[in-house]
């Protein structure tokens, strides 16, 4: 696709390209948005670049351009003036994640997408590498793509602490009780119907904790087998950020990974969700809450 307002350069094969010509920060028409939204769909994440004058409101702004947009996160907490916010400042108020995921899929409604902005990063490390899951399950072998397509997944935000609590640091213990204070768990199908481009994506990730019906063994064999499809290099896209960058992602298409190889430098961001809908498998059925209520993270009702 192209768009008459702004430039779209693809940076790599599968996923990702920058948008080239547009200040986030100055009220966009409702045709720009559309252009982005088709992009977003396309590419599965988008970056801008040079977007310093964009600030936190603005930032909330664009975002919901796009859709309502979700407090911070369901357990941690928002910066105390903006409640969108959710504020990762790594090395002083927040646990490196370190592991490839999609955010926040421990919900009955995971975001619809994330817009990141870069305040802060490191000379050197701190790229955020995503990975494309509808590629990812067109790579797979017709047998397994059966396989998936009647696989449902638990997602919880809970650790198994036998094995996570073995030599952390005090501070990221500490993140993990914040993180897991309320407890949700979530059944969705591991292939999931995206709603706009009708695309089959593989919805797994870090909070997948066991396949419905399978042993813990089963389901770890299972999960780390497509997960592998996913993380393969032809379907990811590396970005390496420079202050005033701009990431919004397609959460319901993508994993992500940001690289703890900073060491103690500091690398400071902030995210804003959009409020996604009740992913679907490609038999119609919804996914559905089993533990805690997230409606209140969602703003939507509890009965929606």
């Amino acid at each position: 696709m192209g768009s008459q307002y702004f430039d779209i350069k693809p940076i790599a094969g599968r996923i990702g390209a920058k948008i080239i010509g547009l200040d986030l920060s100055s009220h966009l028409s409702d045709a720009i948005i559309s252009d982005i939204r088709k992009a977003l769909v396309k590419y599965k994440v988008i970056f801008f670049r040079g977007q310093e004058k964009l600030d936190a409101s603005g930032q909330v702004a664009f975002a919901r351009r796009f859709g309502e947009v979700t407090t911070a996160h369901p357990t941690v907490p928002s910066l105390a003036d903006n409640p969108e916010i959710l504020d990762l400042n790594y090395g002083k108020t927040v646990a490196r994640a370190n592991n490839w995921h999609t955010d926040v899929t421990f919900v009955d409604r995971p975001p619809l997408g994330s817009v990141l902005r870069a305040l802060v990063i490191p000379p050197a490390g701190g790229d955020t590498i995503w990975a494309n899951s509808v590629t990812a399950y067109q790579d797979l072998p017709k047998t397994l793509r059966n396989l998936a397509d009647e696989l449902w997944a638990v997602h919880s935000n809970a650790y198994d602490y036998a094995a996570a609590v073995v030599d952390l640091p005090e501070e990221v213990r500490a993140y993990r009780d914040v993180f897991t204070s309320t407890v949700y768990e979530t059944l969705h199908p591991v292939v999931r119907v995206h709603p706009e481009s009708g695309e089959r994506g593989l919805f797994i990730g870090g909070f997948v904790r066991r396949i419905r019906g399978l042993s813990t063994t089963e389901s770890d064999d299972i999960i780390r087998l497509l997960q592998a499809y996913i993380t393969r290099p032809e379907n990811t896209v590396r970005w390496r950020w420079q202050v005033g960058d701009v990431a919004f992602w397609d959460n319901r298409a993508t994993q992500h990974y940001a690289i703890a190889d900073y060491d103690d430098q500091p690398r400071h961001v902030q995210r804003v969700t959009i409020v996604g809908d009740i992913p679907v498998g490609i038999d119609g059925k919804q996914s559905q809450a089993i533990k805690g209520d997230a409606s209140a993270y969602n703003r939507v009702l509890a009965t929606a």
